[in-house]
């Protein structure tokens, strides 16, 4: 029993750190419509900086400053939000597809240099013995796991009421008027590219945020963790629960994460171990399926705002007909 509730606090904290980075994507695409997916370069960025502003000097490594766990939670956020200023600055003239593309691109080069920057980052073997939080508690799997959800909480509550906030406040119905009709808002003398560039910095500085509480929650980094399905999942967790809205990226990315985990445990159960491999991809069919049904039903997603259809009170009434003098009966 102890071991089910433990395991219930690790999924929930595992689907809190993926409803940053949903939180993050929100800023940038469902408040502004900046099309990001490269989303899993600025996770990493996030990841790794912490990593290297908290973990121990190693040998034949650069960083290990032995910094508190908050301060490389703060680095990363510095660190990843520049990046996203300095990718906005330089592919935001771009619209839609293109700024697609360069994001991917981004995100690449990240991977690729996570990947073979060994004396920064560790290369394929990554980063370990990253200090995790309470600590002192993993002989207690229970309250260690309870302690590290109540730390993700905290963290995901207040980004949530933050970016609430911001959507209320001047600066976000800038980012709607630039989203719905940007000729009508620079018509008013706003800068479309200086909003554009402080949303997208905004939203890479809370995805880096979320690789950093990760990176700690779990004690280990490596290049394959931000790989093109990190962004796949959070985007179909941020259409899942609907764009636009805040509480859907939290509904949608534990919804998702659930069915995740749970095709997953499915497939391990179902296949044999030889098979396990190729059924792995059976969680993917799984998320698109779900994602259609949604889609089917709520074309804007869960929490999203569907379209306003006419409502009839009453019986429709005939169109007048007008006699040979004009007059209606």
């Amino acid at each position: 029993m102890m071991d089910i509730v433990g395991y219930g606090a690790f999924f929930l904290t595992t689907a809190l750190i993926f409803s940053l980075i949903t939180l993050g994507l929100n800023l940038q695409w469902g408040l502004t419509g900046l099309f990001n997916v490269g989303l899993a370069g600025f996770v990493a960025i996030g990841a790794y900086t912490s990593a290297l502003l908290t973990t121990p000097d190693t040998v034949g490594r650069l960083g290990g400053f032995d910094m508190p766990i908050v301060i490389g939670w703060l680095g990363a956020m510095l660190v990843t939000g520049l990046a996203a200023a300095l990718t906005g600055v330089a592919t935001l003239r771009l619209k839609s597809d293109y700024l697609a593309i360069t994001t991917f691109g981004v995100a690449v080069v990240v991977q690729l240099v996570a990947l073979n920057a060994q004396k920064l980052t560790g290369g394929p073997f990554g980063i370990g013995f990253i200090p995790r939080p309470f600590a002192g508690l993993a002989e207690t799997p229970v309250l260690f796991n309870f302690s590290n959800l109540a730390a993700g909480a905290g963290v995901t509550l207040v980004t949530y009421l933050a970016l609430e906030h911001l959507s209320r406040s001047p600066w976000g119905r800038v980012l709607k008027a630039l989203r719905e009709d940007e000729r009508a808002a620079i018509s008013l003398g706003k800068s479309a590219r200086f909003y554009r560039v402080q949303a997208f910095a905004v939203g890479g500085a809370i995805m880096g945020l979320a690789g950093a509480v990760q990176a700690h929650f779990i004690g280990f980094i490596a290049p394959d963790n931000y790989v093109p399905t990190l962004t796949f999942q959070i985007w179909t967790m941020l259409i899942v629960g609907g764009s636009g809205s805040n509480k859907g990226a939290i509904l949608g990315s534990v919804l998702v994460w659930a069915i995740w985990a749970g095709s997953g445990a499915l497939t391990s159960a179902a296949f044999p171990t030889d098979q396990q491999a190729r059924a792995a991809s059976l969680q993917i069919v799984a998320i698109g399926v779900m994602l259609c049904v949604i889609l089917l039903v709520r074309p804007n997603g869960i929490l999203g705002t569907l379209p306003r259809r006419p409502r009839w009170f009453g019986r429709k009434q005939p169109p007048a007909v007008s006699d040979q003098n004009g007059a209606a009966s």
